[in-house]
């Protein structure tokens, strides 16, 4: 028998072992001021590519005054207890029909938070006897969700209808035999890579299979589609979604998430999802907030319209410069570039001490080794100045990866850190 954290002292992980060398900088770097397109990084003024406040509500002054007036009327702490017990209001009900509304669902119902109410929603929703299909780059949350279920449980190819079929097939005998049903789990965009999932594919296969698609839309409400419904409406298949989630965490600016679907579900899911039954309510500043940055969806499409205009300059600038930034069809740009760990640290510090600009670094293991991927989110804030002079600095860092410059410098850290 050995000591618990015997492997915890041997091996840190293949995040961990670079703590050393990434945790401050790369990893838990500390952003200050204001949210906004520039903010402070170690005492500089940075472009800031890394916070998901797509439509600049995080510090529009219309947000910050209801913000304040709801925290000083409430406090923090009301209502006090889980929704069931003691934590219900007038406003939790008054926000959830208004999100239903807004996408064209039935019923909605609120969750504290996006991973939380997630995980507890996949495990509301199968049992042992049922089949979950679902993305090989699903999100931590969905995977750790499908990791609760009991049954058997299948991935799929991203973003491969071919594949889909394959395990719908699969999943289908084995429903027959147990005599339970499918859940097939997308996502309306996908954070990483900023790919829609082929909804109106997966859409079409329920033709020919009987399962039900649940949506992790985080991405994609506020952004996509005509109304800012997100990626079902996007593809017109909004519909057709069985059960639709969404998280506050990136349009809306805030926390809480919600789920929303046939009015006969939702019913079922709010009193069956143990992280909202045994959790304290959403807080009132949060439900109030979210009822104001709701409404601002609603009636200032502008602030998408802004929000487009600077993805387009971005993207478009960025791909005119031979930057290979993948199939994203969202507001998520991801340029992909060609080095080690200890390259990727010695560009990333390059471009935030040197150029003033920040955005997020993806290394392996969230992606294959040799790749980097820095991973950019415009939002509504941005200006096209803050786009050209991040245009002029990737232009500049690449050519110093692709002649080994960022290669020499990061010879130390490679040595002290086995790769």
């Amino acid at each position: 028998m050995r000591d618990l954290f015997e492997k915890i002292y041997k091996d840190k992980g293949p995040l961990g072992k670079w703590a050393a060398q990434a945790e401050g900088y790369f990893v838990f770097p500390k952003l200050e001021g204001e949210i906004s397109n520039r903010m402070k990084f170690r005492g500089k003024e940075v472009i800031t590519w890394s916070v998901n406040d797509y439509l600049g509500l995080a510090n529009h002054p219309e947000v910050r005054k209801v913000d304040a007036e709801a925290g000083a009327k409430y406090g923090s702490a009301y209502p006090m207890g889980a929704r069931m017990m003691s934590g219900h209001t007038d406003l939790h009900e008054k926000l959830q029909d208004e999100l239903a509304e807004f996408v064209n669902k039935d019923a909605a119902y609120l969750l504290n938070f996006g991973y939380q109410g997630m995980v507890s929603t996949i495990d509301a929703l199968v049992g042992k006897d049922d089949v979950i299909v679902y993305d090989v780059d699903a999100h931590a949350c969905i995977i750790d969700g499908v990791r609760l279920h009991l049954g058997k449980r299948f991935t799929y190819k991203h973003n491969d209808v071919k594949s889909i079929e394959k395990n719908l097939d699969r999943a289908t005998k084995i429903a027959e035999q147990t005599g339970g049903g499918i859940l097939l789990i997308s996502e309306g965009v996908f954070g990483m890579r900023g790919e829609q999932g082929k909804l109106k594919e997966i859409v079409a296969l329920k033709e020919k299979y009987n399962f039900r698609l649940f949506v992790d839309d985080a991405h994609g409400f506020g952004t996509l589609g005509k109304t800012g419904a997100g990626a079902g409406e996007e593809q017109g298949v909004q519909d057709d979604i069985d059960v639709y989630f969404a998280t506050f965490a990136k349009s809306m600016a805030s926390t809480g998430a919600f789920i929303a679907g046939d009015q006969e579900v939702i019913d079922y899911l709010k009193y069956n999802l143990r992280s909202q039954m045994f959790a304290k309510s959403l807080q009132m500043q949060l439900v109030e907030g979210a009822l104001k940055r709701l409404d601002m969806l609603r009636t200032m499409p502008e602030l998408k319209e802004k929000l487009w205009e600077n993805v387009n300059a971005l993207q478009n600038g960025l791909k005119s410069r031979g930057f290979d930034i993948g199939t994203t069809q969202s507001c998520v740009t991801p340029v992909y570039l060609k080095g080690s760990i200890p390259e990727a640290m010695a560009l990333v510090k390059d471009l935030r001490e040197n150029h003033g600009v920040f955005c997020s670094i993806v290394v392996y293991p969230v992606i294959p080794k040799g790749l980097i991927l820095l991973r950019m989110i415009p939002t509504a804030s941005h200006t096209l100045e803050d786009v050209e002079q991040t245009l002029e600095a990737f232009s500049a860092i690449r050519e110093r990866l692709e002649s080994g410059v960022y290669k020499r410098m990061s010879a130390g850290v490679s040595a002290a850190v086995k790769e």
